[in-house]
């Protein structure tokens, strides 16, 4: 029947007859020998690589459990991609990851690493000649210039293996049982009784099937001894290992006790030899310990049952979202279910490199990583295909092909679909071999001794070259995508029982009791006893608080402290007048912008990125056409000679790899400044802001931050130059993003105070800021007349930044005439336009006082309020457009405020900007703003 594999009950009952079934081995072996044929693992580390992955699966089932009553979430679990484990166990627990939705075995290995609890390797001969190098997974080691450590030396060297893969595992479907069903279990049931009566305790709290005899009743023992018994050792007699024995008084020369050594020496470390009076040995094998109801796999199992049922004690995102992060694992959380962390996993790999080399991050502390750490990441097959993993590809080979390093090992975990959409065969592979500049490996991920063979490897390759690699493991999919996946719609019922034949989690069990480092029934007891642990901790989550009010939801999302932000911004201008004043007049070649004259908006931000440069030593100006050529329009001209190739460089073309190398690097602690060229370009990435930047926070309770400040040059009124793509004035998109800051300076001497404000932001709460810069206002020098020159601004020396400190949030307000009939609020190109249009109404008797808002999130709803209640008649000029434009948010702000004043709006077409002199048929102009106001005032 088809249910018989696709239920997660069933998966259990089959499981656990699967075990059952296995018996015992025929030779009993230490769990400190290394597993037989070669296999860089000890059957300490292997039955610490099934902990992990029973842990995992036995939480998928528990996800299913908890939502049958509808206490559970999340149900996307990583049932048949245990083989994971695998890849942690190969990494350092200081090797940044970055997880996707079905690391569940990952995760709980790499908290059994941080522990301490990954079993050390095997002991390599002092003859064992030239050794192959895996990464110690344990520690960044001293073992060498790239912390590797001899192991195997018939492996083969990491250097000659481009891909590795085998067979798959025998299995029989015949070996799994069936079962249990999806009916659901009522909480009424969650108070069952564990038994300590010998019976084996069941997975998720149902009875076991398993029976209280021990192997010897099931006929699939070696001899009547079950584990742990004594078994004598006499003449002829065979051990417990089934090596023959020793006689008790043959040893030649010696007495019995001397052959008992000789025995002694001959059984497995820990095997326990007892010699009586009659010269007669005993020998033990002891049974596998139970698991430790407070070891680090139930703390991980805890993490992940209480981001299930949304618990607001869960350690990383605090009940926001089920996610895989914890920052003392080094796991960095990411909500994506495809492929959009990518791209700021190659920004990590190319901010480690750099602070590898300098060591230090924006904020002056230590580098988060070791030197020599890497990046991982992983993904599934079907992301392979999405723009932001082409994306991460492109540029991390990219970079490659230009000779700059970026250790990133990209781990692509391949079950054949998308949910329901298959990979069609053999092109995940061919497209992962394609990418230039990434080195591929490719591993069985249902094996785990080849998994972590391969994964070591690959690690290892990138470890010591500094270079990308993808590490391509073949999975199955078990259950389904999630909880609500009826996969029988899609799959047959071959496919499924090919799938469970497969199972990760049984074959790590088979290679334990082939190898002889346990029997069937132990293993089966382990995972009871592991089962009976999550059930309890799941009951446990169950009655922890829940986040209850909004204050609790949005803590995270983007605090604020502006005390904090006004005093970075004065000490910068005490050291830029103080300590590094030396520093400061030689980056500028001596010609101080302070002494410079009136400096154009282009200008002004040119020489406050440079005054951000020399106090932030982390902080990179890096984008397209920003270096050499100094921008389209001359705004960082300069700073790469001033601060070298390493901090101002160029980008290949693309923003989502632009965003992506942004937020890596500010998740390392680093100070990034990506140049957007166009603001229609940010389009084509901004999800990197929505669902990447503006994310970290909220999900991770601020134990990780990327801070940022993206500049964009946007919106419109260039003249002789255009078109939608050159004048666009859409923002809608980012002012519906949570926690995001709008920058959009009109003026010269608004631009530098607000970038520092911005970039103090950022190193103070970690915020994410857009700095919008008003194309058409970088080189404007006039404002009413030709000549005037009132458009330029003197630049502030640093003793004075502190006093014209421009908070978030706070709008700047110019009054003409009498400032008290109307209110015009606007920003952008609107200032320059409303002051003319309010000096032109000045002529008329009319007075006006023009608000520029100069931040559109979060919008200075205080100035506002106050403004147009002065007057009681507020003009909107909005130079976006009439739907989803600035004015509908300033408007809804006046009439949340109680306004009772009257109101009016000018603002774009709801059009793209065209080419040419057409451009002012959509546009905001003078003379609408001044009819626009007679209008008003008339009523």
């Amino acid at each position: 029947m088809l249910s018989d594999v696709s239920t997660p009950q069933d998966l259990d009952d089959r499981f656990r007859a699967a075990l059952t079934a296995l018996g015992a081995p025929a030779q009993r072996r230490d769990l400190g020998e290394p597993l037989p044929g070669g296999a860089p693992l000890t059957g300490a580390q292997a039955l610490a690589l099934f902990d992990a992955q029973l842990t995992s699966r036995l939480l998928d089932l528990a996800g299913r459990w908890l939502r049958s009553f509808g206490e559970g979430y999340y149900t996307i679990g990583s049932a048949g991609h245990e083989g994971n484990a695998a890849v942690a166990a190969a990494l350092r627990p200081t090797d940044p990851a970055l997880l996707h939705y079905r690391s569940g075995a990952f995760y709980c290995l790499r908290a059994a690493q941080a522990a301490g609890a990954f079993p050390a390797g095997p002991e390599v001969p002092d003859d064992a000649g030239p050794a192959a190098l895996i990464p110690d997974p344990r520690t960044p080691g001293d073992d060498g210039a790239d912390g590797e450590r001899a192991l195997d030396s018939g492996a083969p060297d990491p250097e000659e293996v481009t891909e590795t893969r085998a067979d798959d595992p025998d299995a029989d479907p015949s070996d799994s049982g069936v079962g249990w069903s999806d009916s659901g279990v009522a909480r009424s049931d969650l108070g069952a009784v564990s038994s300590d009566s010998g019976v084996a305790r069941s997975g998720l709290g149902a009875e076991s099937s398993a029976p209280d005899a021990g192997p010897s009743d099931l006929g699939v023992g070696p001899s009547d001894a079950g584990p742990g018994a004594d078994v004598e050792i006499g003449p002829g007699a065979a051990t417990s290992t089934g090596r023959p024995s020793v006689d008790g008084g043959a040893a030649p020369g010696g007495s019995a006790e001397a052959g008992a050594e000789v025995e002694a020496a001959s059984l497995p470390a820990g095997v326990g030899v007892a010699v009586d009076a009659a010269g007669s040995a005993t020998a033990g094998v002891p049974e596998l310990p139970l698991p430790d109801p407070d070891d680090a796999y139930a703390a991980a199992a805890r993490d992940v049952l209480r981001g299930m049922v949304a618990s607001a004690e869960e350690p990383i995102a605090g009940g926001r979202h089920k996610v895989f992060g914890r920052a003392d694992l080094a796991v960095i959380p990411t909500t994506s279910t495809i492929a959009s962390h990518l791209p700021r996993a190659v920004g990590m790999g190319l901010a480690l490199e750099r602070l590898r080399r300098n060591g230090r991050r924006a904020d002056g502390d230590a580098a988060p990583w070791p030197p020599d750490a890497i990046v991982v990441c992983s993904f599934g097959d079907a992301s392979v295909n999405h723009a932001t993993a082409t994306a991460a590809f492109n540029t991390a080979g990219w970079y490659d092909h230009t000779g700059l390093r970026i250790p990133v090992l990209f781990v692509c975990e391949d079950n054949g679909l998308g949910i329901s959409v298959r990979s069609p065969q053999g092109w995940v592979a061919a497209t992962l071999r394609a990418k230039p500049g990434i080195r591929y490996f490719a591993a069985d991920g249902t094996d785990v001794a080849e998994a972590y063979r391969v994964a070591g490897e690959a690690a290892a390759w990138v470890r010591r070259h500094r270079r990308p690699a993808v590490l391509h493991l073949t999975t199955v999919r078990l259950m389904g995508h999630a909880g609500a996946d009826a996969e029988t719609a899609y799959r047959s019922p071959a496919e499924i029982a090919a799938d469970v034949a497969r199972d990760p989690l049984l074959a790590t069990a088979r290679r334990l009791v082939e190898a002889g480092y346990a029997t069937g029934e132990e293993l089966l007891a382990r995972y009871d006893e592991r089962g009976w642990q999550i059930r309890r901790l799941a009951e446990e989550v169950l009655d922890e608080p829940k986040l209850a009010s909004p204050v609790d939801v949005v803590a995270e999302l983007a605090p604020r402290r502006p005390v904090r932000i006004s005093r970075a911004v004065a000490d910068a201008g005490t050291r830029a007048a103080g300590p590094t004043a030396g520093a400061r007049a030689e980056a500028f070649g001596g010609k101080l912008p302070e002494l410079a004259g009136p400096l154009t908006l282009a200008q002004s931000i040119n020489a406050a990125l440079t005054d951000g440069m020399l106090d932030h030593p982390g902080m990179a100006v890096f984008g397209e056409d920003v270096a050499a050529k100094g921008g389209v329009y001359g705004v960082t001209k300069g700073l790469r000679d001033r601060f070298g190739a390493a901090r101002v460089f160029d980008t290949l073309l693309d923003e989502t790899s632009i965003l992506g190398l942004a937020l890596g690097a500010g998740v390392a602690g680093m100070l990034p400044v990506p140049e957007i060229q166009y603001l229609a370009y940010l389009h084509n990435a901004e999800d990197q802001i929505r669902g990447e930047a503006a994310t970290m926070r909220f999900f991770s309770r601020g134990a990780f931050r990327n801070p940022m400040v993206v500049r964009v040059a946007g919106l419109a009124y260039q003249e002789g130059f255009g078109g939608h793509f050159h004048n666009d004035n859409s923002v809608a998109v980012l002012r519906d993003v949570p926690g995001l800051v709008i920058a959009v300076p009109a003026r010269p001497d608004d631009a530098a105070p607000m970038l520092r404000t911005c970039l103090a932001a950022a190193q103070v709460d970690g915020a994410v800021s857009v700095f919008v810069e008003p194309i058409a206002l970088y080189h404007t020098r006039d404002l009413y007349s030709e000549g005037d020159g009132e458009w330029l601004a003197e630049y502030a020396e640093p003793g004075a930044w502190a006093a014209r400190h421009v908070p978030i949030g706070r709008a700047r307000v110019y009054g003409v005439g009498s400032a008290e009939d109307l209110t015009i609020i606007t920003f952008g190109n609107g200032v320059r336009m409303s002051l003319r249009a309010a000096a032109t109404l000045a002529d008329e008797g009319i007075g006006s006082r023009v608000v520029d808002l100069r931040w559109l999130a979060p919008l200075p709803v205080a100035d506002i309020i106050r403004e147009a209640s002065a007057t009681g008649r507020v003009l909107v000029v909005d130079e976006t457009r009439r739907s989803g434009g600035v004015g509908e948010g300033v408007i809804a702000a006046l009439v949340d405020g109680g306004y009772v004043g009257t109101a009016r709006r000018v603002a774009g077409l709801d059009s793209f900007v065209p080419l040419g002199p057409a451009a002012r048929q959509v546009l905001v102009s003078e003379e609408a703003i001044t009819q626009g106001a007679r209008t008003l005032l008339a009523r």
